[in-house]
Parts: C-alpha cells; structure tokens; sequence
C-alpha cells in the first residue's frame, strides 16, 4: 500500500500522523509512505527525524476576518493543491490520510482529485475548520473524542477511535528511564510545558516550580518553555544567575516520551495529544486549558481525565499558579494519591486506536 501522509505546522497535528504512520509500517513492513506537509521549522525538525520522507508545499492559513487575507488564502491553497498534485502523480497513492490543519487541505484536495481514498482524525472535541470542510471527500473521519460527532454533517462516516499515540509512550518504566536521564530515582519529578511554541501561563507556572524547587534535595523540575519565550526566559534568568542544579530547561521537549515517563506531575495545556500522550504514559496531571480555543475543547479534554480521577484541572485566571501550587504542595505529602491518579489517568488511554485506524482503512479503502 502506498499512503500520504499530511497534517502540520504544531505537534497536536504531526505526531498523531506520525502514529498512525507507524502502525501500518508496523502491520506491513512493505508499504510505501511519504509525508507532505508546508516545511515549517517544527515539521523539518520533526518528520525526517522520525524516518518519512517530507516534501512541502504552499498553504496559508485561513482567516475570514479580511476579504483580501482571504482571497490569498484561496489563492495559495490553489497553488498548494497545484504543487500536491505533482507530487501524488509521481508517487501515485492508494491512500491519503490527514491530521488536519490549513496544511492538509491542499493535500487532501489533490489526492481526491487523482483518486485516492481519503481519510481524517479530528483530534479535538470540537472539530478544526480545515477538518469540517474536508470530510466531504473523506471515506471515513475518526474521532479522537466522540463529542465531535455532532458537528459533521454524516454521521455514516464517523467512527470513534480515540487520539493516536506513538508506540513509544507504552510501556515505559520511570525507573529505566530516570537512569537515562539522570534523574535521581526517590526524587518527585516535576515537569511543566506548554507545547511546541509555549504560553505565557506555562511559562508563569514553570518559573514558580523552578523557583520552588530551587536546588531543593528530593525534587527535580523538567520546564519546556516553548520555541517563542525560550530566549526571552534564559536571558532573564542568565542575568540573575539562576541556574540550579536540580532544574532543566528546554525550549522544546524532544524526547517527550522518556521525559513524561521519568516525571511524577505533569502541568500543562490539555491540547488532545497531550491529553493522550499523558494518559497513556500514565502520569498524574495539572491541565491547564487554554481559554483561547474555539468552544472550549481543551476543557472537555481535561475533563475526560479528571471525571476519573487522574488529573486535576485548573481554569487560567489570576489565581492559577496560586491554585497550582496549592495542589504541587498536597501532592508532595500524598505521594499515595500520585500513585492512584497514576493508574486512573492509564485507565483512559486511547490503547486501541491506531489499530482502529489501520483495520478500518484496510477494510474500506478499495
């Protein structure tokens, strides 16, 4: 089988591709998948790393506030569809399977036209624009969260199969992998992100911890500021000649699945994949959603999790980071109900749904 892969420009998007990529490698060693996507900085980083092959083409965001932003909006995603279909010509696809964003529609658009069988995964509660308009061409549309089923107008097409994760997330041992890490294996571990660009409220509860913590014995804080506040952060810090020993910091989490195995307490925005990643690792969450999405989506992420007892969740206001170290504090003489919110947070891992994913294309795609 011959498949296309394509969803970009954040991680929330090319990981999950990525899962799904592996798993049909996984099932059948022999078939053929590329990755096209728009060549921003994280997916260079990202998509050859992993072993796919990237080629790019133009996409634009969309954005209806502006009749001219959104001519050129039709304007590259036309170009775009024009360069995705030299592609899909020359490596002639049985499949093409998207993740979403603006950079899928492009792709998604060619490959329907040269008459591949076309396939989504909605990640969110609340499905991405890109996602809605394109389900049109697809065969079959999978869901990361079954709320999202009331915005698709067939439902014939819907089949819930939960967010994918990479293999790498299951199975892990913390004390193996704070070994690799040299972490100290009775320390609790604390790690704080928010995501592949970052937020100011992350960053804001990051600092508290690594203030905290601060070459505190029995504690290690693990902070991902994201690629935006990164430089911003460790200038600010250099100058007051920060640096403890107990406290790392990065702008980008790369090696995620050692790192979130390693850690006791994870805090960060409940995006999907995060939300999936955490719960397959099964870690002990802080969510903090992100009060700028549409319809509130990271919220009923979070609350997947907490409604079983593996997460706390705590609105983003004035008195977040307050909240949050309030919790950081009963965790820390609880070191119990980490353990339970451990096994509550496995307990609604998304397990199946790669396979879900590769036993129905296999099924439905002649």
């Amino acid at each position: 089988m011959r498949i296309v892969l394509t969803g970009g420009a954040t991680g929330g998007h090319i990981y999950p591709a990525l899962a799904i990529g592996d798993a049909f490698r996984k099932h059948d060693p022999g078939c053929d998948i590329i990755y096209i996507a728009s060549g921003k900085e994280l997916e260079k980083k990202i998509i050859p790393d992993h072993g796919y092959e990237l080629f790019e083409v133009k996409t634009v965001p969309l954005d209806r506030r502006n009749i001219v932003k959104l001519a050129g909006t039709v304007c590259g995603t036309l170009q775009g569809r024009q360069q995705a279909m030299k592609i899909i010509k020359k490596f002639r696809p049985d499949v093409v399977i998207s993740t979403g964003s603006y950079v899928s529609v492009p792709v998604v658009l060619a490959g329907h036209s040269c008459g591949a069988a076309v396939y989504l995964h909605e990640q969110n509660g609340y499905p991405g624009v890109s996602n809605k308009f394109l389900s049109r061409f697809a065969k079959r549309v999978f869901l990361g969260f079954d709320a999202a089923r009331e915005y698709f107008p067939d439902s014939s097409k819907l089949i819930y199969s939960g967010n994918p994760v990479r293999e790498e997330f299951s199975g892990r041992e913390r004390a193996a992998d704070r070994e690799a890490l040299g972490i100290p294996q009775d320390d609790l571990v604390i790690m704080v992100f928010g995501g592949s660009l970052g937020s100011e409220m992350t960053n804001t509860i990051g600092e508290m911890a690594a203030r905290k913590y601060a070459d505190k014995p029995g504690y290690t804080v693990i902070w991902g500021t994201g690629s935006m506040y990164y430089e911003e952060i460790t200038e600010k810090l250099s100058r007051e000649g920060f640096a403890p020993g107990n406290v790392r910091i990065s702008d980008y989490i790369r090696n995620m699945p050692q790192v979130l195995s390693a850690a006791d307490i994870s805090v960060s925005r409940s995006g999907a994949l995060s939300t999936a990643e955490t719960t397959m690792v099964g870690r002990a969450a802080i969510f903090v959603p992100s009060p700028n999405v549409t319809a509130d989506h990271q919220y009923y992420n979070a609350k997947a999790v907490a409604d079983h007892g593996g997460a706390f969740i705590v609105r983003e206001s004035e008195r977040t980071v307050e909240e949050i170290d309030s919790i950081l504090d009963s965790l820390d003489g609880d070191r119990e109900q980490i353990r339970r919110m451990e096994a509550l947070s496995r307990s609604v891992a998304p397990v199946d749904a790669t396979d879900i994913i590769y036993n129905t294309v296999l099924e439905t795609c002649r």
